[in-house]
């Protein structure tokens, strides 16, 4: 896959050519109406006979335009050269980086290539390099979760680990924390790939796997720049899943993030990768889980009555008739889809002194499984059911993103 030179982007202005050829116009406008709508991806997808444009908002894609199929080629030539890729070359995938000015603000592209069939597909994944940094109780957390959220971040060591799958919003919860995290008393050091959001006072950087600049070998060298707190995009692999737990046992602080379906599932997977028991006993604080689920519309929200399967899908009481259920009718706001908006639903456990030496003994799970709960804690679906209940969510999008089937 080819790559790009990101220390050479140029801001490029959009919407402000208004005799630029037809179809650099038509990329600005694609690019334009992305941000406006609020997409975290824009996708190009090439059709036997037109082009196909889908715009990810909420976490769906949903169809926006159609391209001419004669423009295919100039559109994608625009693209490549905004984004410093090879025009030339068709037959490989190729990565890029365009930084575009819209209306005074700034935002990130970044954006790959695809050969197919058709030609060549193209997603651009739209970062808001002027984004206001969210605090934990904007990201959706609430109660018991934000206590235990802020609790976490009164460790000056050990691991606190995000968990859930792509598209969870655990990177934004990573750098809501970092943020939060960063005073002038403390070196923040952060290795990602890519680095996405640019955090006035901490030391970022990019992982370039070319270069030998591996999660690993980053992490490594990081340990030598007297950090207190190191911020890992993502444990990818052994090796560094290891490292990052033997520099918790040494007096760091390390968040990042893992693929795994939930919290008590992430101490399987890190046995899996090699941490032996004891060092995952002493390192590890604690693990968020999340998802995120669509908030329902504010401006066409209506009352409903659901059905008692629907009730019974979350566990909640048919005779819960003091509550009132919501869910959106559709309008122009939502793009007549109901929901606006997205918030997180999470689980938090706490790696107590029980957990602990439950995991430090290799206990079995149903001893492992009750420590869990003596401690208090409360598994996703609760807090899910507690969105509903408020009207913030509805079961049908608790059902979508929720597996409550065991």
């Amino acid at each position: 896959m080819q790559g790009t030179d990101y220390t050479s982007t140029q801001v490029s202005e959009v919407g402000d050519a208004e005799s630029a050829a037809p179809s650099i116009r038509l990329v600005d406008s694609i690019i334009e109406r992305g941000i406006s709508d609020r997409a975290s991806d824009i996708h190009i997808e090439p059709q036997a006979d037109i082009v196909n444009v889908r715009m990810r908002v909420d976490g769906l894609l949903r169809n926006t335009l159609t391209i001419p199929k004669e423009l295919q080629q100039s559109v994608t030539s625009r693209i490549k050269i905004m984004c410093n890729m090879d025009v030339t070359e068709r037959r490989v995938p190729q990565d890029g980086r365009a930084i575009v000015r819209i209306r005074m603000r700034e935002a990130d592209l970044r954006t790959s290539t695809l050969p197919t069939v058709h030609g060549e597909k193209i997603v651009m994944r739209i970062l808001d390099r002027e984004a206001k940094q969210n605090t934990a109780e904007e990201l959706g957390f609430y109660g018991k979760n934000l206590t235990v959220y802020e609790e976490l971040l009164k460790n000056t060591q050990g691991v606190i680990l995000l968990v859930g799958p792509t598209g969870s919003g655990k990177s934004s919860t990573l750098f809501t924390m970092i943020n939060h995290l960063n005073t002038e008393e403390v070196n923040i050091v952060t290795l990602e790939d890519p680095v996405e959001y640019n955090i006035t006072g901490v030391n970022q950087v990019q992982v370039n796997e070319k270069t030998g600049m591996t999660f690993a070998s980053g992490l490594r060298s990081i340990l030598r720049q007297d950090p207190d707190i190191v911020g890992v995009g993502e444990i990818r692999d052994d090796e560094t899943a290891e490292i990052a737990m033997r520099a918790a046992v040494t007096g760091h602080l390390v968040l990042s993030t893992l693929h795994t379906g939930d919290a008590v599932s992430t101490l399987d997977r890190l046995s899996d990768m090699g941490i032996e028991p004891y060092m995952l006993a002493t390192a590890l604080k604690g693990v968020i889980s999340q998802r995120l689920v669509r908030r329902v519309c504010t401006h066409c929200r209506e009352p409903y009555t659901p059905t008692p399967e629907e009730l019974a899908s979350l566990g909640i009481d048919e005779s819960s008739t003091d509550v009132q259920f919501y869910r959106g009718a559709g309008c122009s706001e939502c793009f007549n889809s109901g929901y606006r908006g997205r918030i997180v639903v999470a689980e938090a456990l706490v790696i107590d002194r029980d957990i602990s030496n439950a995991i430090h003994k290799e206990a079995p799970r149903d001893e492992l499984m009750a420590a869990v709960r003596a401690s208090g804690f409360e598994p996703i679906i609760n807090n899910a059911r507690d969105l509903v209940l408020r009207g913030i969510t509805t079961i049908d999008e608790v059902n979508r993103i929720i597996h409550t089937t065991d």
